[in-house]
């Protein structure tokens, strides 16, 4: 991730979801008949906005990705929050290679295999991917690195950060606050795939390997925004045993994020064990039963895709 931005109102100015860029480029101004090729090549990365889906299918190499790039037959992608804006100099990782021509797209994804798409521009930096095998549309959004707001991204999507490492180790406990329950747990660990809405807790003591770690609680955790302050999160573990525990999160870096416990007014400091990255679709280098295939979810029911098959055979 690029250094976090303290400035909300830089915040505002830059938030991703604008209609309307802060400079003038070239490709806003993109006459009727251009190339599918040049189209595609109009911006350096195209934003996956995952909830304006349409239709009832998936292809799995987007439903992960938050964005895509394109460049010189090779396609590649941001599947990982952690290094947002740094992996790959802001374009992501090598995910495949593609095939452009007559407004159809063909991926030859190197996990997932082959998929087609019949693309349609929809206006200057907003495109259609239409999987006709299985009539479900995806809509990209066209920006350049030099205006993509990474850090947006990132707060946007707190909740697959804490499930890119296999545990977080507390690393410091502020010497004020009250004594509570939650002194006494050491590791946490927040889990992709399933209700995307698991996690689980040790007393472990630290510097033991994530390996050996014993996971004494399972539960449902929670992520919230706080109004006015794009930086400041809510986390809410539902321990059964003691009730719920209610945080502030703030993230220090890629690899250390804060949580400011009110009931106690104590702080605590966790750092990140064991980084996932997520290579392609399921694949990635940390080996072991946290590994699972980790997509992004739609924040609202999806919708019927309008649009008919009509390529020719």
């Amino acid at each position: 991730m690029r250094t976090v931005k303290l400035l909300l109102s830089f915040a505002i100015t830059a938030t991703l979801f604008t209609s309307c860029y802060t400079e003038v480029n070239i490709e806003d101004e993109l006459e009727p008949g251009i190339s599918i090729n040049q189209l595609l090549n109009s911006h350096e990365l195209w934003y996956v906005d995952i909830n304006s889906t349409k239709g009832f299918g998936e292809t799995p190499f987007l439903q992960k990705a938050f964005t895509i790039s394109f460049r010189n037959g090779v396609i590649y992608a941001n599947n990982n929050i952690v290094g947002l804006g740094e992996n790959g100099n802001g374009f992501g990782i090598d995910v495949g290679e593609y095939d452009a021509y007559d407004m159809v797209l063909d991926v030859s994804h190197d996990i997932d295999g082959f998929e087609t798409f019949d693309v349609f521009q929809i206006d200057s930096n907003t495109i259609e991917f239409y999987n006709p095998n299985n009539d479900t549309s995806y809509f990209l959004e066209g920006y350049q690195r030099s205006n993509f707001d990474y850090d947006f991204v990132f707060y946007d999507n707190i909740h697959y950060f804490l499930q890119e490492y296999e545990a977080w180790e507390k690393t410091h406990t502020s010497e004020f606050g009250a004594i509570n329950e939650f002194d006494n747990e050491n590791y946490l660990q927040f889990l992709a795939g399933g209700n995307d809405s698991t996690f689980q807790s040790s007393q472990d003591e630290n510097g033991t390997s994530t390996n050996n770690l014993i996971w004494d609680y399972t539960g449902i955790y929670g992520v919230g925004d706080v109004n006015g302050d794009m930086y400041l999160k809510t986390l809410t573990l539902d321990y059964d045993f003691f009730n719920n525990e209610y945080f502030e999160l703030s993230v220090i870096n890629d690899g250390k994020i804060e949580l400011f416990h009110p009931s106690s007014e104590t702080v605590y400091e966790f750092e990140g064990r064991g980084y996932i990255q997520y290579l392609k679709n399921g694949d990635t280098k940390a080996k072991g039963k946290t590994t699972v295939d980790k997509k992004r979810k739609f924040r609202k029911n999806k919708v019927e895709n309008p649009r008919e098959n009509t390529r020719v055979k």
